[in-house]
């Protein structure tokens, strides 16, 4: 009776009981790479360490083999292994093998994510507000007013998508000036600037980029997409002087305004050109749109190749560029790609289309922070339009181009180690 018993307990018991580790594999065989990455987030919440092994099965993650980590993982519908520790000893010990190009990165905790939105529906959705929610990564919303109070200290990690920081409503004053929501933006905008007591609207974007510029310089993280990233460093370059037409904010611009651009003020790009027509959509010669230069070889042509850098000596633009796969889908935006000859050569390039101008991805240092410039509007959207629908994340479960997004929301988690020499 006594034996009976003991094999049925032994039946009962859990077979993550017997295994040490769990492993969330990153490559072609997960079922859910984005909500993989929320899981985890969720780990560190719940101050469970993950071991983010960098080149590893497409840059798998490793945790305590809890049941709660599991049960998490089965609800959510991502793909996971239970292995013993001597399994997860081997694997570390690959990992950190000299013959290989991969790496152990320890995340420690779970970043304060803000996004940077206003608080009016415009007539487009936010890449990543969509892939935190689908991969329930919880996060802040923030605009003018909360920033240039200070709260951005609040937090660790800042996204801005499809804002103009120089004041220009993002260019569309051509083909949407009298639509409705461009009017309402329109009006917003000003009142905002009246009530935190600016003059002009573009005064009181570049008041908003140097506290961002702030942010980062002490430590941030800055994480930036679409028309975000050129207009961002336009509005830095042109902090003293006055680039917006009248069109937009009733009085002309700064004579000679091209020459007095300071490029030592900006994050990424130096030496650019910009608009000064208010007709023309693009704000400077910064972004690459093929389909207006009668360069576009077609959706189905259209891709970028990620780089492979050192695992051991290069952690950082390897913990971005963690992928199944290092050919990613292309995708337009209010900025597309980025002019190679007008980056900054201390800037990164992660991403680019081979043999042409354009780069797709960047990572650079400022101050004590660091930032990332992503081009695009939606790697799920190849061309999205004013008052399309949002991309249904449930159909793009193993979206490339959307891991690069979460990438980056891992990043600040990763104990800081000194790089090899």
């Amino acid at each position: 009776m006594r034996l009976l018993l003991v094999i049925l307990w032994s039946a009962c018991v859990p077979v993550l009981l017997v295994a040490q580790k769990i492993v969330v594999p990153m490559d072609k065989s997960q079922t859910d790479h984005l909500k993989a990455y929320g899981i985890a987030y969720w780990c560190l919440q719940k101050g469970i360490a993950v071991e983010w092994l960098l080149n590893y099965r497409g840059g798998s993650f490793m945790m305590e083999a809890v049941q709660s980590v599991a049960t998490e993982l089965n609800l959510r519908g991502v793909r996971y292994e239970s292995i013993s520790e001597s399994e997860a000893q081997r694997i570390l010990s690959t990992v950190a093998g000299e013959d290989n190009n991969m790496a152990s990165m320890r995340l420690e905790k779970a970043p304060k994510i803000v996004v940077y939105v206003p608080p009016t529906n415009l007539p487009w959705d936010d890449a990543v507000t969509l892939a935190l929610t689908y991969a329930e990564i919880p996060f802040a919303k923030v605009w003018d007013e909360e920033v240039l109070k200070g709260k951005l200290k609040e937090y660790d990690w800042l996204h801005v998508h499809h804002e103009d920081f120089t004041g220009q409503y993002g260019k569309f004053y051509a083909g949407f000036r009298n639509a409705p929501w461009y009017i309402r933006q329109v009006r917003d905008a000003e009142q905002m600037a009246k009530k935190l007591g600016y003059s002009k609207v573009s005064d009181q974007k570049k008041a908003v980029a140097r506290k961002i510029r702030d942010f980062v310089g002490e430590g941030g993280f800055m994480f930036a997409m679409c028309s975000a990233p050129d207009s961002y460093d336009i509005a830095l370059a042109a902090e003293s002087i006055d680039i917006v037409p009248a069109e937009f904010d009733g009085d002309g611009t700064t004579p000679d305004a091209q020459k007095k651009l300071d490029f030592t003020k900006t994050f990424a790009f130096e030496n650019f050109t910009v608009s000064l027509n208010p007709y023309e959509y693009s704000k400077s010669n910064i972004d690459i749109n093929p389909q207006m230069t009668g360069s576009s070889t077609g959706q189905e042509n259209d891709y970028f190749t990620l780089f492979e850098f050192s695992a051991k000596y290069d952690p950082v633009p390897t913990m971005l560029t963690q992928n199944h796969t290092s050919v990613v889908k292309g995708f337009y935006g209010q900025t597309t790609s980025f002019r190679k000859s007008l980056i900054k050569p201390s800037v990164v390039i992660m991403g680019e289309k081979k043999n042409t101008e354009e780069a797709r991805y960047l990572h650079g240092n400022f101050g004590r922070g660091q930032f990332c410039f992503y081009g695009g509007h939606d790697p799920e959207d190849y061309q999205h339009h004013v008052n399309d629908p949002p991309t249904q994340l449930n159909l793009h479960k193993n979206s490339a181009g959307y891991r690069l997004i979460l990438n980056n929301v891992l990043f600040p988690a990763a104990e800081k180690k000194k790089q090899k020499t």
